[in-house]
């Protein structure tokens, strides 16, 4: 079992939240020290729902909910208590509004409420799991020169299994995440359809494996990634044509042979939300300090740096106090850069004159074909999965 330091907030999450100015913001604004637990996604959850008193707050996406809600790791976050929860949007709060797609799978709000016999929900209750803190609509990059096109909105998931791509093919190494980009390339090939691509059966599963597997024997697939550095240098190397990205991998590539464009894809987003919880291990007072952090998450700078890595934040008019009015207009309206954008570690994002691909928040909002998921049959899907992936076999070092 861990332990904790009375006087310090240990943060367990992964290198998706934990940047070096989040927490020397959070420090200097809240007066106490920050220790933030840096794993990667696995090992993250692992440690989340085996030991809650090595953490005070688990940062981690809701499709990860279900394990370490089950174990009993995590406590309810009283709503009382945040004080920002009125001026959250309402993606991660409803599994429907007029007029939006909020996509098959595992919707925040599927499981935000915690429910009077201590179940997750959608019911709005007083009492939620997890306090949704960014979010993003993931997709892929793909080689303009390769698809005779720079145009984002022209891209397809059915991409993937492109015959022009054949042995540059990269996919990131997430049974909750990539194995949706390649339901997505199947279902817009017209290989397969799913009755609920959120939650497939065994037998659709098998199926959609044994079409892969043809490929691997193939040589389709080049590689797999596992984080965003990982898929950046795929990318530098230029190893490949088409991949699964992450926003952040995008920034700092410099100038390739190849000229790289992040997807608008025409059949929607594969979506994420994450969000921080409590440890069911806290006392009074280390829950007084965890209250403060989450609730500062809201606040605007925390936001303003997800931004800077091409993520979004649920309290947006908190977040634009923080950016530039261009930042602003690149990163959550679409607008054209006026300047050089750059990220959290001044490397170029955007040039000049760019645009950010899909345009509006609101509107990729409205495009959501799936959420990271972790479905009924996840235990066979995952060791369905890393068969495939070990039948890849190369990984970037």
């Amino acid at each position: 079992m861990g332990s904790r330091h009375n006087d310090r907030l240990v943060v367990l999450g992964t290198k998706v939240t934990h940047l070096d100015c989040v927490r020397e913001a959070a420090c200097e604004d809240l007066g106490f020290d920050i220790e933030f637990q840096t794993v990667d996604f696995r090992s993250c959850q692992v440690t989340a729902a085996r030991d809650p008193a090595s953490f005070d707050v688990y940062e981690q996406c809701f499709h990860n909910l279900d394990v370490v809600w089950y174990w009993n790791a995590l406590q309810p976050i009283d709503l009382k208590r945040i004080e920002r929860w009125d001026q959250v949007i309402d993606l991660p709060k409803t599994t429907s509004a007029p007029g939006r797609c909020r996509g098959a799978g595992d919707a925040p709000a599927k499981k935000l409420y915690v429910q009077e016999n201590g179940v997750l929900g959608s019911n709005p209750t007083g009492e939620i799991s997890m306090l949704p803190t960014l979010f993003n609509f993931d997709s892929f990059c793909f080689d303009a020169d390769v698809f005779g096109t720079s145009d984002p909105s022209e891209a397809s998931w059915g991409w993937f299994l492109d015959e022009r791509v054949a042995g540059q093919v990269a996919v990131v190494d997430e049974s909750a995440i990539g194995f949706f980009d390649l339901a997505l390339a199947l279902s817009a090939q017209g290989l397969m359809s799913f009755k609920d691509l959120g939650n497939m059966t065994v037998q659709e599963v098998e199926c959609m494996f044994d079409l892969l597997g043809k490929l691997v024997a193939n040589g389709h697939f080049k590689a797999s990634w596992v984080d965003s550095v990982d898929a950046q240098v795929l990318m530098t190397e230029q190893s490949v044509a088409l991949q699964s990205i992450w926003t952040p991998a995008m920034a700092g590539i410099g100038k390739t042979a190849r000229r790289y464009v992040e997807a608008d894809p025409k059949e929607g987003y594969r979506a994420w939300f994450g969000g921080a919880s409590l440890s069911s291990a806290l006392d009074p007072a280390k829950a007084d300090m965890a209250y403060r952090y989450i609730n500062w998450l809201l606040d605007g700078k925390a936001g303003a740096a997800m931004a800077r890595q091409g993520y979004y934040a649920p309290v947006p008019d908190q977040v634009r106090q923080h950016l530039t009015e261009d930042e602003w207009r690149y990163w959550y309206l679409g607008d054209a850069a006026e300047s050089d954008i750059f990220n959290n570690s001044n490397e170029l994002a955007a040039r000049a004159g760019a645009r950010r691909s899909g345009g509006r928040m609101e509107d990729k909002a409205e495009r959501i074909a799936v959420w990271n998921s972790v479905i009924d049959e996840y235990n066979f899907a995952t060791r369905a999965w890393n068969k495939f992936i070990h039948s890849i076999g190369e990984k970037p070092v």
